[in-house]
């Protein structure tokens, strides 16, 4: 069967994001921990667990607060561990966060390549990120994504998010090609695996943290390690 369309997810598919958002919540860890004596380790580590359990358990209801202020609840929370209770404080490091994660915004060498070769092939490229148009918008045009796609789609702005079907079907349809033709690209097996395979798709998934396919969930059609065997396992499809 000939692939028409490529579904990507963007962070840790595209690009290091978790790489990116340690190195920036440690700088803001370490501000912290310098101007209040406090341990940066363990301002840290409660920062990643308030954010890894906000993204994982991502659903539309957030939508209604903007991102900077989710952040700035993520921080508060981390200041708390280390017995700092101050929301100005907080509100200061969700932006200082931000600006320092743009400084280690990088794609996965090879990434723009791939993108390029597989258009170059007659396939219709779409994004599909779980992410936030008020920080995920900057972040695509600073990786220098925002021509690389004919479509994109990022979950505040549709309403949905990974692994709703509905945002499968929907990117597909505005692709204009069949669900069956489409193959999606993807880091995370729950959301981005799952929900192309329910939607009838083909998967490529990029397994970066050497995790297995959780017990009685069908395999993907393809596992890869890299963004450079992407070509070969969409070929091999």
């Amino acid at each position: 069967m000939t692939i028409e369309a490529v579904l990507f997810d963007l962070d840790d598919t595209l690009h290091d994001d978790t790489r990116a958002y340690h190195l920036a919540a440690r700088h803001v860890a370490s501000d912290v921990a310098a101007a209040h004596g406090v341990d940066a380790e363990a301002v840290f580590a409660a920062y990643l667990v308030q954010s890894e359990s906000f993204w994982q358990n991502l659903s539309p209801a957030a939508f209604d607060v903007p991102l900077v202020g989710l952040r700035a609840r993520m921080w508060h929370a981390a200041l708390l561990a280390v017995a700092i209770d101050d929301e100005a404080l907080a509100r200061r490091c969700g932006i200082a966060y931000n600006d320092y994660r743009r400084d280690y915004l990088e794609l996965w060498p090879g990434a723009l390549e791939l993108l390029a070769a597989l258009r170059a092939r007659g396939c219709k490229l779409a994004m599909i990120t779980n992410g936030m148009a008020e920080t995920h918008r900057d972040k695509i045009a600073l990786l220098r994504l925002e021509d690389a796609f004919d479509e994109i789609f990022i979950a505040d702005e549709v309403g949905m998010v990974k692994p709703d079907v509905r945002l499968f079907r929907l990117a597909a349809e505005r692709l204009g090609v069949a669900a069956e033709r489409c193959a999606m690209v993807g880091d995370r097996y729950d959301r981005d695996v799952a929900g192309a395979h329910e939607a009838g798709m083909l998967t490529v998934w990029m397994n970066v943290r050497d995790e297995r396919v959780p017990a009685g969930r069908p395999e993907p059609d393809v596992t890869v390690t890299s963004i450079e065997q992407v070509d070969a396992a969409l070929r091999s499809l």
